[in-house]
């Protein structure tokens, strides 16, 4: 009666190579490939599987082996330094390689272990600090642009909406609200920016039909700089501000 001998498992052909060579206790450096060749060849022989995948991937490795089995009986070649090459130079070197990424990949699973046993605790805030929200510097949000120069182009703007109004026929009609979508306003912003890149502050605001659009559009840019979609710069004092959109 046969005694069932039971296999190891092995990731690949790699696996079971350096698995022969830390049985053995041989140097990785200076394998005797006769004998590791031998042993890999009786797993092979042994292996139990029906996947050829996994076959053929062992069996390309005991090619590998064999040929460079033949090549060590043969002479050794010379490269172009004069020095002699070892066949088994990049078998040692994909050796090497597969061992170190195996022990990171249990570094890794380790530190993945580890991490499942820690805990922490909730987060919990007083409801005053979770509240907080920072005030808003604009001097520092605008850097070199000149808040003045901003306000008398807003209220150079405004005046000249004012002068649009005919003080006579203003009186008539019916009073009506003027509303603005401040996010339709936000919208229309981004369109116009995109479309032109690159624009004057104050041609924009002309563009506006009523002080309560200008008070918006004029939110909106500064909302629009506070979250980074544009870049705001003034050639000297007394320039016109140019708007750009990022």
């Amino acid at each position: 009666m046969a005694i069932p001998v039971k296999l190891e498992v092995f990731e690949g052909p790699l696996d079971l190579l350096l698995h022969l060579i830390e049985k053995n206790k041989i140097d990785i450096y200076d394998i005797p490939i006769v004998e590791i060749t031998e042993q890999y060849l009786d797993y092979i022989r042994r292996l139990e599987t029906e996947d050829m995948n996994i076959v053929s991937e062992f069996l390309v490795m005991a090619a590998t082996l064999i040929d460079i089995k033949c090549r060590m009986l043969l002479p050794k070649e010379v490269n172009e330094e004069g020095e002699e090459e070892d066949p088994r130079a990049e078998l040692v070197q994909k050796l090497l390689e597969y061992k170190m990424y195996k022990y990171m990949s249990f570094e890794l699973r380790d530190r993945q272990v580890d991490a499942g046993r820690a805990l922490y605790r909730e987060q919990h805030l007083p409801k005053e600090v979770a509240d907080y929200r920072q005030p808003i510097d604009y001097e520092a949000l605008l850097a070199e642009v000149d808040l003045k120069k901003l306000h008398e182009v807003f209220q150079f703007v405004m005046k000249r909406q004012e002068d649009k109004i005919d003080p006579v026929r203003s009186t008539f009609g019916n009073i009506e609200k003027d509303e603005v979508d401040m996010d339709m306003k936000t919208v229309y912003v981004e369109q116009y920016m995109r479309m032109h890149r690159r624009c004057s502050f104050r041609s924009l605001l002309e563009k506006q039909h009523s002080k309560m659009e200008i008070i918006v559009t004029f939110l909106v840019v500064l909302e629009m700089m506070k979250t980074g979609l544009i870049d705001i710069e003034q050639q000297d004092i007394c320039g016109d501000i140019i708007i750009t959109y990022k």
